[in-house]
């Protein structure tokens, strides 16, 4: 009998590029996918000029975003994993 185990490696998401347009804060990943999600979902984002959005910065190898003027950090993985509150039920 053989038994075999199999192990998977996920690469941890990693963004090379990020901006915000047209209401919404865009990252680009390693693979090509584009994800586009609304400032509205993070409170330090939600009320912040769109210049002041516009300033993130692309942190930690990639693995995390950065607004230093409005003092925000998110985790590339959280928000693909739709982590963030919610203003409303």
């Amino acid at each position: 009998m053989n038994i075999s185990n199999r192990h998977t490696v996920v690469a941890t998401p990693r963004a090379v590029r990020a901006w915000y347009a047209d209401g919404f804060i865009w990252i680009e990943l390693e693979d090509g996918r584009r994800v586009g999600f609304p400032p509205a979902k993070f409170p330090r984002l939600q009320n912040a000029d769109p210049a002041d959005l516009a300033g993130v910065r692309i942190e930690a190898r990639g693995k995390a975003l950065r607004w230093e003027k409005l003092d925000e950090d998110l985790s590339v993985e959280g928000i693909l994993a739709g982590r963030w509150w919610t203003s409303g039920p």
